[in-house]
């Protein structure tokens, strides 16, 4: 992957290869479309959910979708838009708990549900495409 940020929506060997590449391409794109400059504390939590969404998002699309299709990430306002594509057409599911029970996993979509100010799954002819917008302030 380039060391430019991801700001146009990429395939094939222009994806990042692992959750932390994705997290790295945001950071930076962050960094230079959104701060413009400015320092970041490494306490911030509108940086730290952006960062979350995309790792989610790409992790889910590794163990979940059958693999990473699609990526863009872009500042948009005071917005972050990711898409993220992967070979499964199957939709993420919000696991039903009962009121105090615990268990592992399964908590990742519900994060990224509670995070992202618009979400949308979109089926595609060869699997889905997940978009999230993520507020930046």
């Amino acid at each position: 992957m380039s060391d430019e940020a991801v700001d146009a929506f990429v395939t094939g060997a222009d994806l990042p290869s692992s959750p932390a590449e994705a997290r790295e391409l945001v950071d930076r794109l962050l960094r230079t479309q959104f701060l413009f400059g400015k320092e970041i504390g490494q306490d911030d939590v509108v940086w730290a959910d952006a960062l979350l969404v995309t790792s989610e998002l790409v992790t889910n699309a590794y163990r979940h979708g059958i693999g990473l299709t699609g990526f863009s990430a872009r500042v948009e306002g005071d917005e972050l838009l990711l898409s993220v594509a992967d070979h499964s057409a199957a939709l993420p599911v919000l696991p039903l708990r009962a009121k105090g029970e615990f268990t592992t996993g399964g908590y990742g979509w519900a994060m990224v549900n509670r995070l992202a100010k618009r979400l949308s799954v979109i089926p595609t002819d060869t699997g889905k495409r997940i978009e999230a917008a993520v507020p930046l302030v």
